[in-house]
């Protein structure tokens, strides 16, 4: 873990650019779908022509709300777009549709899970804006190219109060919101195509002082891994800095990871730097109760009440709770399953834990792509609960659904995996192992309890994983008492 000269306190904030997932742009009609040609999905208003006028997408706000009841925010029924004057090459208009001081949705919070027990973690506020298309530099020969499928693509950004005080409960904040976002079905939360980017703001300063220290910030970290290593290596920079007399330069750095290092980006400027004011062309977007109690409708159980009530429900552990409620599809998997088989909802768990999550992440697939269907999960476990099979040959017979061999009755059949549960043919099997470990029968009759699992797994053997094995332990227990 992580460590640094605790005289010192660190101070995080995150700002999260979330790509909300509507059909069309916040301010035209034009596709957002991934992978396009460059500049194939640019409108004339994306692009900024002379006389076009931006349109609200009610989708975007909807999705807004939708996130700012899922943290118990204040949602402002009166919201105002301004504009974010700033000049980029993929900016077209030489400004930024966003809010300022009338964001979509206010103070808000969320819960993270530490080392010492439960965080709130304080949202100031989620603001809407447009993104901005993207600089190409590459195959244009020392030229930069500029791609605006990217302009117009709605975002919701969602800062937080500098309230973290380590790069692990940054991480941990930050998965959380992943995992709400997809919760309640707003984003995607693909880091790799970009829906879903972190910038981090993190300063050190003395513990005990109140003041915070000068900030920096991280830009555009597009993994959980790389955002806490490059918060990891900005802290021991800043402390490296201030413990040898100097300064920390409010800036904005990027983070090499394959250096491990940051580097700086420009400064960082202030609010009053980009001449933030409302947008002419855009009227205040006001909400009517009628619209607020819609969205709030839509709303599905959320990630905390739903670890609460598979605790409760199902019987499970906190970590087993907190692993099947980390993304809804895994919660939907599993509940799925547990409806439909006679085994204990511990069995689902840890088989999912195990050999499901295990075979996923060899074969880099996600859930959805799992080749093996609920219900055939659920009837592999019904036989697991029959005592058709055994712990051992239900994993054979889990491989070969993986492998699409057939159904789960028929692997069975074709590999002759039905576990012996024919008392006359265990008692055999128990005899003959009894015949030949005579060393270890008499270690357990000499009181040494660990060797009745050596023994067990002879019977396994010899009846090539076939018997029961609660049986033969219950066998042989009654044979050399």
């Amino acid at each position: 873990m992580f460590t640094w000269d605790k005289r010192w306190e660190v101070v995080i904030g995150l700002e999260v650019h979330t790509q909300l997932q509507t059909k069309s742009k916040i301010f035209s009609g034009s596709s957002i779908a991934y992978g396009a040609e460059p500049n194939t999905q640019a409108s004339a208003v994306d692009i900024a022509l002379p006389g076009v006028l931006p349109v609200m997408n009610l989708e975007a706000a909807r999705l807004a709300v939708k996130f700012g009841l899922a943290i118990g925010a204040h949602i402002n029924k009166r919201n105002v777009f301004a504009r974010k004057n700033y000049f980029y090459p993929d900016l077209p208009k030489g400004y930024q549709i966003s809010q300022m001081e009338l964001p979509i949705v206010g103070l808000g919070s969320l819960e993270i899970e530490t080392d010492d027990g439960i965080k709130t973690i304080g949202i100031t506020r989620a603001h809407l804006e447009e993104d901005a298309g993207k600089s190409l530099h590459e195959d244009f020969h020392g030229q930069t190219g500029i791609d605006l499928n990217r302009a117009g693509t709605p975002l919701l950004e969602i800062v937080s109060e500098p309230d973290m005080r380590s790069p692990a409960e940054a991480v941990a904040y930050l998965r959380k919101l992943h995992s709400l976002v997809r919760y309640i079905e707003i984003c995607d939360g693909n880091m790799q195509e970009g829906s879903f980017r972190c910038d981090a703001n993190v300063s050190v300063r003395p513990r005990g002082q109140e003041e915070l220290g000068t900030r920096t910030e991280l830009k555009n970290i597009n993994s959980f891994r790389f955002v806490e290593r490059a918060m990891e290596y900005e802290i021991e920079r800043q402390i490296d800095i201030l413990e040898d007399g100097g300064s920390i330069t409010q800036e904005t750095r990027l983070y090499d990871s394959d250096k491990h290092e940051t580097r700086s980006m420009r400064s960082k400027e202030e609010a009053h730097d980009y001449r933030y004011f409302p947008d002419p062309d855009l009227p205040p977007m006001v909400l009517e109760d009628s619209f607020l109690d819609e969205v709030r409708a839509t709303l599905p159980e959320l990630p905390t009440a739903k670890k609460e009530r598979f605790q409760s429900e199902f019987g499970l552990s906190l970590d087993d709770a907190q692993m099947l409620t980390a993304d809804r599809e895994t919660a939907d998997f599993f509940e799925t399953i547990t409806k439909s088989t006679k085994a204990e909802s511990k069995v689902v768990a840890n088989w999912m834990s195990g050999e499901l999550f295990a075979n996923l992440n060899k074969s880099e697939l996600e859930l959805s792509e799992s080749p093996i269907s609920t219900s055939q999960f659920a009837l592999l476990l019904d036989r697991i609960a029959d005592k058709t099979l055994s712990g051992n040959t239900a994993k054979k017979v889990f491989s070969a659904l993986w492998e699409k061999e057939g159904e789960v009755d028929e692997i069975i059949e074709a590999k002759g995996l039905k576990q012996i549960t024919d008392t006359g043919a265990i008692e055999a099997v128990v005899d003959e192992v009894i015949a030949a470990c005579s060393e270890q029968v008499q270690q357990f009759k000499d009181g040494n309890e660990k060797v009745i699992g050596f023994l067990v797994g002879q019977v396994m053997q010899k009846s090539r994983g076939k018997a029961n094995p609660q049986m033969a332990n219950e066998m042989l227990r009654k044979k050399l008492s």
